[in-house]
C-alpha cells in the first residue's frame, strides 16, 4: 500500500517535468525557427588567387529571368537590371506524391519588391543550373535540403559545398550546383560551356537590416 501510494504521489511530479522539458523543447525550436526566418542577402566568398576567383569574389547574389547570377551588391552598379535576392529557410512544402523524398529546408526569396512576391532557390536536376520559381516550377528539382554551417554563417545544399560560378557567354556569371562532384565536366559539356571560365564559390548569409 504504502509503495503503490508513493507511486501515485510521485505522478504529477514526473508528470510535470515531463511537461517542463516539453516546453522548453518547444521554446528552443521557436528560437531556431525564428533565427532561419530571419532575412539575409548571399554574399559570395572565394578561397582561391585565379583572375576568375577575384572576379567573383564579394560579388552579391541576384535574380533575373528565372536563374541566380552573380552581380556588384551596389544595383546601381550593374549593367543588367536585377533583383537583389533576400531569402530565409523555411520549410519546403511538399506534395502528397514527394513527401517520402523528406528535404527538409527549403530556401525562400524575394523575387520582386512591387508587387512582393516570393519564390524558392533550387538546382536543376538536369542542368545544374540555380535557378527560382513556384512549388510546381521547383518540385521536381533539387530544391534542398538548404542549411548553414560556420556558426550559421555558410550555406549549403545537401549538406556540400558544391556552388560554382560559371562565366556565360554574355559575361555574366550564372550559379550552379556540382551535384555530381565532377567540376560540373558532364553537365557542361551537355551545354557547350566546357570552356567556359569558373570558379568554385561559397555562399555567405549577409544579415539584412531591419526596415
Amino acid at each position: 500500500m504504502v509503495i503503490g501510494l508513493l507511486t501515485l504521489v510521485s505522478i504529477p511530479t514526473v508528470t510535470g517535468a515531463a511537461l517542463g522539458v516539453s516546453e522548453q523543447r518547444k521554446a528552443n525550436e521557436r528560437k531556431v525557427d525564428a533565427r532561419r526566418m530571419a532575412k539575409f542577402n548571399i554574399d559570395i566568398q572565394s578561397t582561391g588567387d585565379t583572375e576568375e576567383d577575384e572576379q567573383v569574389h564579394g560579388k552579391r547574389i541576384v535574380l533575373r529571368d528565372n536563374k541566380v547570377y552573380l552581380d556588384d551588391p551596389q544595383p546601381s552598379n550593374r549593367k543588367i537590371p536585377s533583383h537583389t535576392a533576400l531569402a530565409f529557410y523555411i520549410d519546403y512544402p511538399e506534395l502528397d506524391e514527394t513527401k517520402h523524398l523528406k528535404r527538409g529546408l527549403g530556401l525562400v526569396t524575394t523575387i520582386s519588391d512591387d508587387p512582393p512576391m516570393l519564390n524558392w532557390i533550387y538546382a536543376d536536376k538536369d542542368t545544374h543550373e540555380l535557378k527560382y520559381g513556384n512549388r510546381s516550377q521547383s518540385v521536381e528539382h533539387v530544391v534542398g535540403p538548404w542549411d548553414w554551417a560556420d556558426e550559421e554563417t555558410t550555406i549549403t545544399l545537401e549538406e556540400k559545398h558544391a556552388l560554382v560560378a560559371v562565366e556565360e557567354e554574355d559575361g555574366s556569371w550564372a550559379v550552379y550546383f556540382d551535384r555530381s562532384g565532377d567540376e560540373l565536366e558532364e553537365v557542361l559539356e551537355k551545354q557547350g560551356k566546357l570552356d567556359n571560365a569558373f570558379a568554385p564559390i561559397v555562399f555567405k548569409r549577409c544579415m539584412a537590416e531591419e526596415p
